[in-house]
């Protein structure tokens, strides 16, 4: 097994410690589809916080081609492919610390969708799958897209659906009113 030296910082955004759990424990933007090369420099910026990464599990379809191992600083990280797993979800399992939730964002992603969606998936609290990230990004996308073709703002040309708003502290779950007490 060759080891694989980092070739660059992993492009990482992690909630930062606080007693407002969510479901994801932040995201991720590798610069390629090669697993090989990207996960050493993602575990090293993990080792800190989550302990010395030994397995993670993600979907094969973005990591073509998927290795079942790949050596990380002398010892192997265990790859368990599992189709099932939403595309963009990585976790990684530590021997110390237990787990860690990330949202993976496409090598080719825009620079202002992936600080939209990195910034979204490390807000503490955050109750948003990474399917429901990467789908209100792409009506966010598809929004500004369309206002700079047509020049103007979609909120002023008669756009009435809800802009997305910056996530401060949990957010609140509607409960419908015949469930009151």
């Amino acid at each position: 097994m060759a080891t694989t030296a980092p070739t660059h910082q992993a492009r990482l955004a992690l909630t930062p410690h606080t007693s407002m759990a969510g479901l994801l424990d932040g995201a991720w933007w590798p610069y390629s589809r090669d697993l090989a090369a990207e996960l050493p420099p993602l575990v090293d910026a993990l080792r800190d916080r989550f302990g010395r990464v030994t397995r993670i599990t993600a979907n094969p379809a973005p990591w073509p081609p998927a290795p079942y191992r790949v050596s990380v600083g002398g010892y192997a990280v265990h790859i368990g492919w599992f189709t099932g797993q939403p595309r963009d979800t990585m976790i990684l399992l530590s021997y110390s610390l237990g787990r860690c939730d990330l949202l993976v964002l496409p090598p080719e992603t825009e620079r202002a969708s992936a600080a939209r969606l990195m910034a979204a998936a490390s807000a503490p609290g955050n109750v948003r799958t990474t399917d429901t990230l990467m789908a209100d990004e792409d009506a966010t996308g598809r929004r500004l897209r369309e206002a700079r073709a047509g020049g103007g703002d979609p909120q002023a040309e008669g756009d009435t659906s809800p802009q997305p708003r910056p996530v401060v502290g949990a957010r609140m779950i509607y409960v419908p009113r015949s469930t009151w007490r």
